[in-house]
């Protein structure tokens, strides 16, 4: 090959553009270890009322019997899933001085949703309920992870953040609940489980338990027995 032809495929070779390759991004799994991070850690290691010490007056309130306790749990899941999907998808069109506003009306859309349920098909629940239901519109819970998750993460991740919530705040209740109902009543889901026969040899419900301050004291053993288990967690809180 002689000197000319050599420069002109060196030339050729230069002028020779390769085309980038543009990595494509891996879609990150629905259930991917990250987000089942973010739908287990409310149930332990940043559970709502255990260890953020949030939504303790309805834990106060509701928990005398099991049924008005479950549905206050799904009532509270409820809302804090839906407001956290919504207000995660409206994130960028939020402004910033109303984004309160914003999530209150969001919250109160929702809550009005589970208080006309409650009323149109599980009205006795609905009563024992009381203003509670609708204070949820201002559960710490609920403002809580719209302030601190849903504004800064996707729809989805947000949504498995309020379910996780929810269900670790619904815990707490059913846990309290069943002591109170259990030693209280003698009962659980308004079925008699201590037999008649307990009760003639001696046995006495204890009125203690159907107070509020019974509550605290369940609560108080149950965080005992989760800092004791997950070591962790001794100064979470």
């Amino acid at each position: 090959m002689s000197e000319e032809e050599q420069l002109t495929t060196v030339r050729e070779e230069a002028t020779t553009v390769t085309p980038s390759v543009v990595p494509v991004k891996k879609r990150e799994a629905l259930f991917s270890k990250k987000n089942v991070q973010t739908l287990r850690d409310p149930l332990d290691d940043s559970n709502p009322v255990t260890v953020q010490v949030l939504g303790i007056c309805s834990a106060l309130a509701v928990t005398v019997q099991m049924k008005p306790a479950l549905i206050m749990a799904l009532g509270v899941t409820f809302v804090v899933a839906f407001s956290n999907l919504i207000v995660s998808m409206l994130r960028r069109t939020i402004p910033t001085r109303i984004r309160i506003i914003v999530q209150l009306i969001i919250v109160a859309m929702l809550v009005t949703i589970v208080d006309q349920l409650l009323k149109a098909y599980m009205f006795d629940i609905s009563k024992k309920l009381s203003v509670f239901v609708g204070l949820i519109i201002t559960n710490c819970i609920v403002m809580g992870r719209l302030e601190a998750f849903a504004l800064a993460q996707r729809p989805w991740p947000a949504f498995l953040d309020g379910i996780g919530n929810g269900l670790g705040y619904g815990l707490i209740l059913l846990v309290v609940a069943f002591f109170r109902e259990l030693f209280g009543a003698g009962t659980l889901f308004g079925f008699k489980v201590v037999p008649q026969w307990a009760y003639d040899m001696g046995y006495v419900n204890n009125g203690l338990m159907v107070l509020p301050p019974a509550a605290l004291f369940v609560i108080g053993i149950y965080i005992w027995w989760q800092r004791s288990r997950n070591r962790k967690l001794i100064n979470a809180s």
